[in-house]
Parts: structure tokens; sequence; C-alpha cells
């Protein structure tokens, strides 16, 4: 624990979807005096995300779904292109990525690649995001897709070379996407320089 941080009192000021807290705290500066401080944090669980590639056709399988917060902060229509992602619900981090791979894509994989963990908006939410990546094939096992209950989330392929396009563009603007994107092309271009030629 950080002896410089003393909890001082926690607050729930909402419950309605996740938990929103303000968490009251006195904090050691760096010259020995110590100040209170107020911050609210949003807690809404952790979280796995995961890009599938196939490096026979470098392509990729992305989503597109409605995201309230970026259409009330200048996102024209609200939709979002994105890799698959969801809480984990109490599973591991692998587990859940197998589970929301297959509910929102309908891609049935088993074995993952872990990349990374990290704080998405560690100014104001809890969540620590674990990243994946997967290889898929027209031979891997599918079913719908889609995403359950009220979800409506559209499966895309779509060209490794041209993703990168649309993260210039900005036609792609969410940060797990790009992070793994840009992790498969960099990793994909090593490959590439690196594998042995034939003939």
């Amino acid at each position: 624990m950080n002896e410089q941080i003393r909890i001082v009192d926690r607050e729930v000021l909402s419950d309605n979807w996740y938990i929103l807290n303000k968490i009251t705290f006195e904090y050691r500066k760096k010259n020995g005096q110590w100040v209170t401080q107020s911050r609210e944090a949003y807690d809404r669980g952790n979280g796995a995300t995961i890009l599938l590639h196939n490096p026979d056709t470098d392509t990729v399988i992305l989503t597109r779904q409605f995201r309230l917060p970026t259409f009330v902060n200048g996102n024209p229509d609200g939709m979002l292109i994105e890799t698959c992602a969801g809480l984990l619900d109490n599973d591991s981090p692998e587990v859940a990525i197998r589970r929301e791979t297959e509910e929102e894509t309908g891609y049935r994989i088993t074995d993952v690649t872990k990349v990374m963990e990290a704080y998405m908006s560690p100014g104001s939410v809890t969540e620590k995001l674990f990243f994946y990546t997967a290889h898929y094939s027209s031979d891997t096992e599918r079913s719908s897709g889609g995403g359950i209950d009220e979800e409506e989330i559209d499966v895309l392929e779509i060209p490794l070379p041209k993703a990168m396009t649309m993260i210039r563009t900005g036609e792609i603007q969410d940060g797990k996407t790009i992070m793994l994107l840009q992790h498969v092309w960099i990793n994909a271009k090593a490959e590439s320089l690196f594998s042995p030629t034939i003939g």
C-alpha cells in the first residue's frame, strides 16, 4: 500500500448502471505536507479486448455499434468501429474474451495470445483492460454473432492495411482498437522482414 495515501471517506453517488464513487483521501506531498482531496471514480469492472487476424489473407475482424458517449461528444452518428471487447463478469480474462468473441463476432476460438494490460482512462475510470490477439481463418467455426440481449453489433472483415488507413482518416477512433491494430501491424511487418525467402 502507498503510505502517502490515506482513504478518508467513500460515498456512492450512483449505482444506476455501474458504480460512481466519490472518494475523499489524504495525500502527502513531496514536501511532507498532508492535503485532503476528493475525486470521483467510475467502477464498471475490468474488461478484455481481442483482435482477430487472418495472416493468410491479412484481414482482421472488427465490430461496429452505437456508443452514446461518443455521440454526445461529436461523433455524428454515434457508431464506433472497435475490436471485440467486454467485461470479465467474474471470469478470468481468457475465458471472458473467448465468450465475448463468440457472442459479438460469432467466431469460436480456443487459442488466444495475451498482449498487455492497460488502464484506459485512469483519471476517472477504474477499469483495467486485458488485450489479446488470435488467428482466425475461413475454417474457424462460427455462429451468428452480433451480440446478445439489446446489443446490435455489425461484424466487419477488413484488410489490415485498410484498417491502418482508417486510423489516419479518422474512421477508426477507438483507443483499444488502434493499439491492437498497431501491435498486429508492427508484428506482421517484422515477421515478413525476417521470414526466410524460398527460391
